[in-house]
């Protein structure tokens, strides 16, 4: 089944919303199972049925849900693709969990903030502020759904592969590959259909979520400045996973 996005246009990003995106991606060892989930929370979002993808100009949260799942869908077709032609065994993430209020949802007795996304690596989930998470994709598009999604599960890829730099930025830039790499390949396989002006949200976002250039790149969290951020997520897009330094 084919995903498509793609919207109409809705304005400049959102400052506070990107700039809350620095903050993603802890794919950090050490973090525990999951305490404190929302009760009654779907251990992940559903698997879109063929037919139910669309690219309207609607911003309904059962547009955002429907681009969930899909991202999910198109991200572990991916990922279990290019596992089986290496000959190894894919396990896709255990769930993908949304909250709305601060501590929600814990990793590693760490207590989520609002306006963010992680993938807890022992827990083995992703789980973002659905709240924060709508809003943005109100502001950016639908690609923000689809890059959300995807950064995030190069965490868990690193993760499987045993991959553990001794520099954050160096983690967070080559999730941005990684991502990069199965959006790229994804359009390329016929997977996901770009609309007119999705790469300009991919640029624009991605350059959105860079450091500021005061940040010291050996900093814990940093993540790179803009310009390295676009240059390692484009690559990927561009050249696929062999730009990504996965060895």
């Amino acid at each position: 089944m084919g995903a498509r996005f793609g919207r109409d246009a809705r304005g400049p990003v959102a400052g506070l919303l990107i700039a809350a995106l620095v903050s993603l991606a802890c794919a950090g060892g050490g973090l525990a199972e999951p305490e404190a989930e929302r009760p009654g929370a779907s251990p992940s979002a559903a698997s879109p049925a063929p037919g139910t993808t669309r690219a309207d100009s609607t911003t309904s949260v059962a547009e955002f849900e429907q681009d969930v799942a899909d991202a999910q869908a198109v991200a572990e077709r991916y990922w279990a693709a290019q596992f089986k032609e290496s000959g190894q065994r894919f396990q896709p993430v255990r769930r993908i969990i949304p909250y709305q209020r601060d501590g929600e949802v814990s990793c590693g007795g760490q207590p989520l903030p609002r306006n963010n996304a992680v993938y807890c690596s022992r827990g083995d989930f992703i789980a973002y502020d659905v709240a924060w998470s709508v809003a943005a994709f109100r502001q950016v598009g639908d690609a923000f759904v689809f890059y959300l999604l995807g950064h995030e599960y190069a965490h868990a890829i690193q993760v499987r592969l045993g991959i553990n730099y001794n520099f954050t930025i160096q983690q967070e830039l080559q999730a941005d590959c990684m991502a990069g790499a199965y959006l790229g390949d994804s359009v390329r396989s016929g997977a996901l259909t770009l609309a007119e002006g999705d790469l300009d949200e991919f640029r624009e976002g991605v350059a959105a979520v860079g450091d500021d250039p005061d940040q010291p790149w050996f900093a814990e969290g940093a993540h790179g400045t803009a310009e390295q951020r676009t240059d390692r997520f484009f690559r990927g897009y561009e050249g696929s996973l062999k730009e990504c330094d996965l060895g």
